[in-house]
Formats: C-alpha cells, sequence, structure tokens
C-alpha cells in the first residue's frame, strides 16, 4: 500500500506532538544543517524539518526531490537493523535517503552539503547511498 509522504490522510496525534517535540530539542548537527538549508539556501530546495512521513519521522525532507537527510548521533550504530527497514520502508514510497554521521555534519560540513547538492541537482543522477555518508569518521562508525 502506497502512503503519500506529501498529503497523508492522517497524521496520529502522538505523532505529530512528537514531531514537534523533535523540532524544538534539536541536536546541535541539527540545527546547524537546518541553518544552512532552511529557506532554499542549497540548489532552490525547500526542507521541512521532523517531517512525518507513515509511522517515521523524517529528520529533514524535502518534498520536490523526495530526498529525505538523516542526521544520526552514536545509538544509530545500535539500531542499524531498525534504520534499514525504515529506510526499505521510504525506498518503497520513492524517497531517496541520505544519511550522516552527527559528527560528520559538524566537522565535514562543506564534504555534507556537497552530497546534498549533488543529490537535489538536475544534472547529476541520485548518488548511491555509500558514496558520501557514513564515511567512517563520524559517531560509531
Amino acid at each position: 500500500m502506497f502512503i503519500s509522504p506529501h498529503h497523508p490522510q492522517k497524521i496520529p496525534e502522538d505523532l505529530k506532538a512528537y514531531a514537534r517535540e523533535m523540532r524544538k530539542k534539536m541536536p546541535d548537527a541539527e540545527e546547524l544543517l537546518w541553518y544552512l538549508i532552511r529557506n532554499r539556501k542549497v540548489a532552490g530546495a525547500k526542507f521541512r524539518r521532523q517531517h512525518p512521513v507513515g509511522r517515521y519521522i523524517l529528520d529533514f525532507y524535502c518534498v520536490e526531490k523526495k530526498l529525505a537527510v538523516e542526521l544520526d548521533g552514536g545509538q544509530h550504530s545500535e539500531q542499524q537493523t531498525y534504520d534499514q527497514t525504515r529506510d526499505a520502508y521510504l525506498s518503497q514510497q520513492g524517497i531517496h535517503v541520505l544519511r550522516f554521521w552527527n559528527n560528520q555534519m559538524l566537522l565535514e560540513t562543506e564534504v555534507v552539503l556537497e552530497a546534498i547538492y549533488l543529490n537535489l541537482s538536475d544534472n547529476n543522477p541520485s548518488l548511491a547511498s555509500d558514496e558520501f555518508q557514513m564515511l567512517g569518521r563520524g559517531e560509531g562508525g
């Protein structure tokens, strides 16, 4: 069954409340990325933050390009099965997921922004998930 990530039938109240709470308490890496991509600053793309899709909440989501950007802390090294299931669901919805470590965002900001830009660019095909992300220098990697 296809659930539209753009106009969900009805977002469950608990998920909606959790997304609002997450917007208020963003980690430093998410605050930095939001500052850099908000207001169409990268490739003219509009991003939403903490955007619900199905039963999942995406850190950052560009509806137009169906591109999700996820920033992960160290706990994600222990929940790889969950992340793989989540990414498979999102892929079924036509959403491409870029995943980076928080430390990577903070220490290699330009690399992260370049990967996002290249995935948004109409001149470049969508990059494979492992080309830029989780380069092994961040948390858990």
